[in-house]
């Protein structure tokens, strides 16, 4: 392959003195009591093994710091070292290969507009675009458009880790895949080899799950490390495959009287989509990239951002479909079609084929977590917000529960998100420390329902520190203890995201 190389314009730097990394030592979870003793920015993978080295001789616990884009405290050291990947912002493109290789360090949409450039496409969409790519692949980063291409595992095709006693892991996809009895074994570039015993559990019937190692018979030894936390080793350098750029897109936000005409809508536009990826793909059918829901709730708030919405409307769609110039009118009046025979309102809804007013939708998308945030500081108090997903043919169900508990709360709340993948985020907005206290029960019933409908307790934002018991609920002791024996393959001495996962007593 013949890569074209952004060159990275940092250097190495150890900071001792508290005052000088107070930012890393949080994450947008807001969890408190971060703290650690140094934090080292490394400049190559080559520093990164140094430092693991002497970190796992003493036992040393490290954080490995990212952006710090997550939510569920997964950056947040608690003791130990904090090492930063910022500086490993390498990109080289390839454009012929449709493959682009990254330092950890490196910036969502750097990487984007470098594919972009190029006229390729790199799919993965989380809402922050500012995370970085180790983050994205230790968390197995989705979004919106995860409905049609998947999360981040979809695209990544190597993988160069750092394990805890600084010896370096080189893997590709293909190369490692489990035997007939379940059973992995990996040498590293120093000649030492690492087995380890594919798990047993079940994963729940989800389009999306980051609840845990993943698993699957054969499994490929990639797909372990991608949304393992950084639990198992440090992600220092990445390749990832790339797209065509789509030529054109067109988007939609529409706008219902009654939710079931809306849930009805929904239905068409899944079984459309599913069943133009089940033909033959040169037919370029109808097949939304996206699919995001808005409750009447959310209008309300983004109503104050986006002063035209319509008002007493049940809910809102956002959706995409990307064109061709031969196609596009043939794919506008299918979409017109369905809509029109859903009772979508044509005439207060939003649609266009232009960029400026698609980035215009995506503001409107964006302006929900903005009001959100502006009435929670109002009133001093923390947001709760669930990340669960169900089965699609339990996602009414769900539905139906998340709108009676929350009505019933008599909480503010808003219910949005990805409702092509049945992965709703419902975020409970209380004024005061009864209604905090009232949230967080409401919190721990979604979970249990969740559960109850084989679902999974974390579809996008991972487990982290703040998770990790209702991972436990979710997977019970056998096979929390399944995934320990991976850890402790890779960090035998528990040194990688201490906290993450896992309580201590399993890799103790």
């Amino acid at each position: 392959m013949s890569f074209s190389k952004i060159e990275p314009i940092s250097k190495m730097q150890i900071k001792v003195r508290t005052e000088e990394f107070q930012d890393y030592l949080s994450d947008a979870s807001n969890m408190p009591g971060g703290n650690a003793e140094r934090l080292f920015l490394p400049e190559s993978t080559a520093d990164v093994a140094e430092i693991l080295r002497e970190a796992y001789e003493k036992g040393t616990a490290i954080t490995i710091s990212g952006a710090r884009t997550g939510t569920v405290g997964g950056a947040i050291p608690f003791g130990g070292s904090v090492v930063s990947l910022e500086r490993l912002n390498n990109i080289e493109l390839d454009k012929n290969a449709k493959r682009i290789k990254c330092g950890a360090g490196s910036i969502l949409i750097d990487v984007q507009k470098a594919a972009e450039a190029a006229g390729l496409f790199y799919p993965p969409d989380p809402t922050e675009w500012s995370c970085q790519i180790g983050g994205t692949i230790a968390t197995n980063a989705s979004g919106a458009r995860s409905f049609k291409y998947g999360a981040t595992r979809e695209f990544v095709e190597a993988l160069t880790i750092v394990l805890a006693n600084g010896d370096v892991l080189n893997i590709r996809r293909g190369q490692n895949i489990s035997d007939s009895d379940g059973i992995i074994e990996l040498t590293t570039d120093s000649g030492a080899v690492v087995k380890f015993k594919v798990p047993s559990y079940i994963r729940p019937n989800v389009r999306k799950n980051v609840s845990g190692y993943f698993n699957k018979e054969p499994l490929d030894a990639i797909d372990v490390f991608i949304g393992s936390e950084g639990t198992l080793g440090v992600i220092t350098e990445c390749e990832l495959s790339l797209l065509e750029k789509p030529e054109g897109f067109f988007s939609g936000i529409v706008f219902f009287h009654d939710l079931a005409d809306l849930m009805s809508f929904v239905d068409a536009a899944k079984k459309m989509s599913f069943e133009t990826r089940s033909a033959d793909p040169d037919l370029n059918g109808a097949d939304a990239s996206l699919i995001e829901f808005f409750d009447a709730n959310s209008l309300r708030f983004i109503h104050e951002k986006f002063p035209e919405t319509p008002e007493n409307m049940a809910g809102a769609i956002f959706f995409e479909q990307e064109t061709a110039a031969e196609t596009e009118d043939e794919l506008l009046e299918k979409w017109n079609d369905t809509l029109e025979k859903h009772n979508a309102d044509l005439d207060v809804s939003w649609f266009t084929t232009g960029e400026a007013d698609r980035e215009k939708m995506r503001e409107f998308r964006h302006a929900l977590p903005v009001s959100v945030n502006e009435r929670i500081a109002k009133y001093k108090q923390k947001k709760v917000g669930t990340d669960m997903a169900v089965p699609d043919d339990k996602f009414r169900n769900f539905l139906k529960f998340y709108k009676e508990a929350f009505n019933h709360s008599d909480i503010d709340h808003v219910i949005f998100g990805h409702i092509g993948d049945s992965h709703l985020h419902a975020n409970l907005l209380p004024k005061d420390a009864a209604e905090a206290a009232k949230a967080r029960h409401l919190y721990g019933r979604c979970i249990a329902q969740t559960i109850m409908l084989g679902g999974t307790v974390s579809a996008e934002h991972g487990i982290g520190k703040l998770k990790r018991h209702y991972l436990y609920v979710m997977m019970g002791e056998r096979y929390m203890n399944e995934m320990a024996e991976i850890k402790r393959a890779f960090d035998p001495k528990g040194i990688l995201g201490r906290g993450n996962m896992f309580d201590e007593k399993y890799i103790g």
